[in-house]
């Protein structure tokens, strides 16, 4: 079975070590943007390009005789690298074009939660102009979060606060998404813990996956610039410790409705991973935004603990007889923390070599942006460059394995050392015992 891999982060080796594990014998295949080492030493092919060249990506696919193939990250199906890989007669482990707008606009998701009456949605307005987009921050008195229409990398949403603190710096960030985007949008300011709920789907039927938080802030105590995400962390339970089995029903019932409405609303059957992006709040769970594909870190979390066999799973995606009995998880907790390039992520140092020779256990290692020179080296591309992930019976003892494990890198590189801490989880804890009456 020739399968392909599009992307080449630690996403995409945390998927090619799934596959890999599978009881059928497959061979892997990756187009991607570097050479990933961990990748490259699973892949029987390995070819650098562009992963949003469709046309590229489909002859590669003819070329190798390619099965089926999963797509890693979200410019890729904004381009319709599903689309041509079908034409090519190729299935694919993620949704078409159009199917993954409920990432690439945000305003098409906030209008098809609203047309389809989907509930959780916050109040929101998709603004065209500067004077709209000013109106309405002046009606929420600045209480608000200003979202990049398109892809940005988990890096275009600014939150009062947190990221602006008067009305004149939210129009201002406004008019930047409007310049770029031709719209923005604005939505009110919710308050409470968020998590994410990623879940496989064949276009009708969902198999959730364990519960995660992630950690978009840069350094200890959630401050600095928000990131691609730090690190995440899950519990043994598949929940978090700060949400109720209600809290977990609301965010899977929004999930099998948004499935359902994205087919009702393009005629296509949504097919690979939805990732919902949401808040607890007193006022029950609200959805913050949608993915398209596996999230970057929370996949390594639930990844790592996948007891099922992932190219069944995926093959149950593309045949559309998917059902949650056939996702097995390890009851086990997990902490995924990312080592990233000194000055990252405004002025990240790049170029620079990295050594993992001293890791105990290299299967828990996952390469991200970096490099691997023709004399075996490796250097850091300025992104996140390697996340390791920590395995336990709870939270603290994944976060004391994962702290040792990515100590032990070295090169000019810093991780976030409260993530999965006992004093952090119990931070979130006391906040919602607050929130909810």
């Amino acid at each position: 079975m020739n399968v392909l891999i599009v992307g080449s982060g630690a996403r995409e080796h945390a998927i090619a070590k799934a596959l890999k594990r599978s009881s059928h014998g497959v061979d892997l295949f990756c187009v991607g943007s570097s050479h990933n080492p961990g990748i490259v030493d699973l892949a029987t092919g390995y070819h650098v390009d562009s992963t949003t060249d469709t046309n590229v990506i489909g002859q590669y696919g003819r070329d190798h005789k390619i099965d089926w193939a999963i797509i890693g990250p979200e410019a890729p199906l904004e381009a319709g690298v599903v689309d041509a890989l079908a034409t090519a007669g190729i299935p694919s482990v993620g949704p078409t074009k159009q199917c993954a707008q409920i990432e690439t606009s945000k305003s098409f998701m906030r209008w098809l939660l609203s047309r389809h009456s989907i509930p959780g949605a916050a109040q929101f307005k998709s603004c065209s102009t500067i004077e709209a987009a000013r109106e309405w921050i002046n009606e929420l008195k600045g209480e608000c979060v200003i979202k990049a229409d398109g892809l940005m990398g988990g890096k275009g949403v600014r939150v009062s606060g947190d990221h602006f603190t008067t009305i004149d710096e939210a129009v201002a960030y406004s008019q930047e998404c409007i310049a770029r985007d031709g719209r923005v949008l604005i939505e009110e300011k919710l308050i409470g813990q968020e998590f994410s709920l990623m879940s496989l789907c064949d276009g009708k039927h969902l198999a959730h996956f364990p519960l995660v938080q992630d950690h978009k802030r840069a350094f200890d105590g959630d401050t600095g610039s928000n990131t691609g995400g730090m690190g995440s962390y899950s519990d043994a339970d598949f929940s978090l410790p700060f949400l109720t089995a209600e809290d977990i029903r609301q965010a899977r019932y929004i999930n099998e409705q948004t499935m359902t409405a994205i087919d009702q609303e393009t005629g296509t059957q949504y097919k690979g991973i939805l990732y919902g992006g949401f808040m607890a709040t007193a006022d029950g769970v609200k959805l913050i935004e949608y993915n398209a594909r596996f999230g970057d870190p929370e996949s390594l979390n639930v990844l790592a603990i996948l007891e099922s066999d992932f190219v069944k799973l995926c093959q149950a995606v593309i045949a559309g007889t998917l059902s949650q009995d056939q996702l097995r998880m390890s009851q086990k907790a997990t902490v995924c923390k990312y080592a990233v390039p000194k000055g990252y992520p405004d002025h990240p140092v790049k170029n620079q070599t990295i050594d993992v020779s001293t890791v105990k256990n290299p299967e828990r290692v996952y390469y991200a942006a970096v490099d691997q020179k023709e004399d075996g080296s490796i250097v850091e591309l300025g992104s996140r460059a390697i996340a390791v992930v920590g395995i336990g019976n709870t939270i603290s003892e994944a976060e004391q394995a994962a702290e040792d494990e990515i100590g032990r890198i070295q090169g000019p590189l810093f991780h976030r050392k409260d993530i999965g801490t006992a004093a952090l989880v119990g931070q979130r804890v006391a906040m919602m015992r607050k929130l909810r009456p």
